[in-house]
This record gives structure tokens, sequence and C-alpha cells, in this order.
């Protein structure tokens, strides 16, 4: 078989397993998320990611309650599609502005501190936003 042929092989298979981790990756991220929602569906959300150095990527979930206090804030880091969520449990308890006080120092730097802050962007955000009647919700999805 000539060179070409077999570099094009290797491409397409190199690639066709790069597929299938991400699948597996994504449906990790999916049941995490579904997990976190499940357990506490009155609070609020944000997830936060940031491409650090040499490609090692971070994404960042933040949870909390509707006092801004928070319940759960896990981080998934790595460079492989092997990469799982770890909590940060020395969060858990504290204050959503004392965390974030703490984290935007560092954002600028640290590629975990800058996904952990664009998650607590979007929850305030988030909590900024107005709340539209569920009456309207239906109407607009009609």
């Amino acid at each position: 078989m000539e060179l070409w042929k077999i570099a094009l092989l290797l491409l397409a298979s190199v690639w066709g397993l790069q597929s299938v981790g991400m699948w597996f990756q994504m449906r990790h991220y999916r049941s995490v998320m579904g997990a976190i929602t499940d357990k506490w569906s009155d609070g609020h959300l944000g997830a936060g990611n940031a491409r650090g150095r040499l490609g090692k990527g971070v994404i960042a979930i933040v949870c909390v309650d509707g006092n801004a206090v928070i319940r759960k804030l896990m981080v998934m880091e790595g460079r492989s599609v092997f990469a799982k969520f770890r909590p940060m449990t020395e969060y858990e308890g504290r204050r959503l502005s004392e965390v974030k006080a703490e984290f935007a120092k560092l954002a600028s730097q640290d590629g975990r501190a800058r996904a952990i802050s664009q998650a607590i962007d979007q929850l305030e955000r988030v909590k900024e936003a107005p709340v539209q009647d569920s009456a309207q919700d239906m109407a607009q999805a009609a």
C-alpha cells in the first residue's frame, strides 16, 4: 500500500477515536448537569470554560441557591477526553460574591479561575434577567 493511503487511513482512525472520546465526554457532561439540576431545581446553575496553555481545557459548573450561596462547585480540567468533573468542596456554603472576588484576582493568569469567573458571571446575568410569567412562556412556545 502506498504511503499516502496509510497516512490517510491512520488519520481517519485517529479522527474516529477522537469522535468516540468526545461522545463519551459529552455524555459525562450531560449526566453531571442533569444530576445537579435534578438534585437542586430551586437554584441557579452557571457554567464557564477556558482554554489553558498548551491546550489544557477547563470547564467549571457552579450551582447556587436562591440566596447566592454556593451549593456545588465542580471543575473538569485536562488535555484528554478522559477528564472528569471534580468537586471543589472548600467553596460549598460560601457566598457567591466572596468567591467571585477571590477568583477575579486570578482570572488573568489561571484557566481554572477564568472558567469559574465565567460561570459566576453567567449566574449574575441570570439573576439580573427579568423573570417572565409562565403564561407568557407558554404563549411564546406555541
